[in-house]
């Protein structure tokens, strides 16, 4: 059996950051295992510019955003395999991996760190009716026809869903050549990034439906049109709003969903409002050992945050193999509960004596807010107030605790953060 101190599961961004990292953290033998032809994952077909002004502080694009991380992992002599795709993980940190070169075998890892990405909400999920003619694709996969094969999936498009992949389709078909008629949004917000609403819908004039769905599909053979209709507020289908749009493609970008099936599968605790692992301030799992990172653990709006992210994982896996996880009699975990517009928080839990000098809280707000404030609560006593003009679910939040501050405060039991009226 091979063996390896730390085995990443995805050469995406998440994966390639966490390894760079791990290797600069002092890691000996580390592998990745990708199943893609090429690392990079999800970067390569994003061809558009935007990435990188967090991390390298100037606007990249998509492929060069991952070379920049590939060059690290090429300069810090790390193993990868591509082509490979692992069938199983064991509670003892076996995996079990194929590809065509070295067929089936077995791995020993001393730590795993998860970042397998996550997949888009397909059409089945979402109990639309009609036929299944041709041309109704996810955007992601419309993005991976047109950047990477050189294929346009259609002439007159409708999109379903305001996510950022939506919403950069809608302008890279339109530079393509496609009329995109309109966006719809089951929800009365956005699911993008505010800089994409304008320059992807607004710069080029394409009108976005909010509390609208897609009622009707029509066609057999291939895509002539959908119905849209203006939904009330549980989501349901207003009688009377229904609007006919002629077109030979849909594209879903209504949501994305962490890929973690190998992850449950040897048992790690998953979180429900984010389908991805329960973690701690090193962003270890229940499982000693396993850690997570990138959006295997919550869907991210930036790669810039991906990255950071991944970076304190790739640390955390590092300290772990090397026998420095910060070992103490007290190992109390404290919650960190979400609450009044809060839908989650990374990580869950978190042990004072554990973590370092601070850590970084993310989270996103349930609903669209304005004129509010963002607070921190130790027990019953708030600790942390910031105001904000306007929060919303298509970005994401975060705050930072230190250490001094959760030591100084006696009898600490929870941790809760909240969406307060300004």
């Amino acid at each position: 059996m091979n063996a390896y101190e730390i085995v990443i599961i995805g050469g995406g961004p998440a994966g390639l950051a966490a390894a760079a990292s791990a290797k600069q953290h002092g890691a000996g033998r580390i592998l990745i295992l990708e199943r893609d032809n090429q690392l990079g994952g999800i970067l390569n077909q994003c061809i558009h510019n935007g990435f990188g002004l967090h991390t390298f502080h100037e606007e990249l694009t998509g492929p060069e955003y991952a070379n920049r991380f590939i060059h690290q992992v090429h300069a810090l002599d790390i193993e990868y395999k591509v082509n490979t795709i692992v069938t199983n993980i064991t509670k003892e940190k076996v995996i079990t991996a194929i590809n065509p070169k070295d067929g089936l075998w077995n791995i020993q890892a001393d730590a795993i760190i998860l970042a397998m990405g996550c997949r888009e909400r397909a059409r089945g999920a979402l109990n639309i009716p009609g036929y299944r003619p041709a041309g109704i694709y996810s955007a992601g996969t419309a993005q991976h026809l047109v950047n990477i094969e050189g294929f346009l999936p259609g002439r007159e498009v409708v999109i379903l869903g305001s996510g950022d992949i939506g919403l950069i389709m809608a302008r890279r078909m339109t530079l393509e050549g496609a009329n995109v008629k309109v966006v719809a949004e089951l929800m009365p917000y956005s699911g993008g990034l505010k800089r994409n609403i304008v320059q992807c819908l607004d710069d080029f004039h394409i009108p976005l439906k909010l509390s609208h769905t897609v009622v009707s599909i029509h066609g057999k053979q291939r895509l002539t049109g959908v119905t849209l209709a203006k939904v009330d507020a549980r989501g349901i289908p207003i009688p009377g709003t229904q609007e006919d749009y002629a077109c030979d493609t849909l594209l879903l970008s209504c949501g994305l969903i962490p890929e973690n099936e190998l992850s449950r599968s040897m048992g790690v605790a998953l979180e429900a409002s984010t389908n991805g692992p329960r973690v701690d301030e090193c962003l270890e799992t229940n499982i000693s050992g396993v850690f997570a990172c990138g959006n295997v653990l919550h869907v991210h709006d930036l790669v810039d945050f991906v990255s950071e992210e991944a970076s304190v994982a790739g640390k955390h896996a590092a300290n772990y193999v090397k026998n420095l996880a910060g070992k103490s009699d007290d190992q109390t975990k404290i919650p960190i509960q979400p609450a009044d517009g809060v839908r989650y928080t990374v990580p869950n839990t978190l042990c004072i004596n554990r973590m370092e000098d601070s850590v970084t809280i993310r989270f996103r707000v349930s609903s669209v807010y304005r004129n509010c404030s963002i607070c921190a609560y130790l027990n019953d006593t708030r600790i942390f107030h910031k105001k904000k003009q306007i929060v919303a679910p298509g970005e994401m939040e975060e705050l930072t605790l230190t250490k001094s501050m959760l030591e100084q405060f006696q009898g600490l039991t929870t941790i809760t953060l909240k969406v307060e009226e300004a």
